[in-house]
């Protein structure tokens, strides 16, 4: 079976789509050319900024917390991160393989986020700040929190299980193209 995020946009409205083991070198050439084609486009300076720092979180929560799989029977649940671009909106997609037993706490993170308006999430935000709670991977959550505020939309996400401990994690994050008041 194989894990994809080809069916959130149509193939012409995809900007980028990487899909490969994220290194240093892969992350700094997929930043770069993601910039590139960003830059690229005629939109407004606010919304490409917002496009290009949300993808840095998804990039980074993939290279933090996506799992290292090396059983080649597994193949196809290689992280994979996507730019697309509908009419009235920028999509953000990443996927990354994750242990079966975090993905409750995951999915009780992203939910408390999604149930926050405005004020919330930048209550939360302020709130992570001052704890600096890090968890072992070096994350405290607060990537998914700033992806939400710069969207200003919910975070779209999957759960597929790949075996009895892993499971592939897609999320997407819609960024509207007209600037919110």
């Amino acid at each position: 079976m194989k894990f994809s995020l080809n069916h959130i946009v149509e193939p012409s409205d995809i900007l980028l789509i990487y899909e490969g083991k994220f290194n240093p070198q892969t992350t700094k050439s997929v930043l770069l050319l993601a910039e590139r084609n960003i830059n690229s486009i005629t939109e407004d300076a606010g919304i490409k900024r917002k496009v290009f720092n949300i993808l840095v979180e998804c990039l980074q929560n993939v290279v933090k917390h996506g799992e290292e799989l090396e059983n080649t029977d597994l193949a196809g649940t290689v992280p994979v991160l996507m730019i697309g671009r509908e009419d009235n909106q920028y999509i953000i997609a990443s996927g990354n393989a994750m242990f079966t037993e975090n993905v409750a706490e995951l999915k009780s993170k992203i939910d408390v986020i999604n149930n926050l308006d405005k004020h919330g999430l930048k209550q939360m935000y302020k709130q992570i700040m001052r704890n600096n709670s890090m968890s072992e991977k070096g994350g405290a959550g607060l990537g998914l929190v700033d992806m939400a505020r710069k969207s200003g939309e919910k975070l779209s996400y999957n759960f597929s299980i790949i075996n009895d401990q892993l499971s592939f994690f897609s999320l997407k994050t819609a960024i509207p193209r007209q600037i919110k008041e």
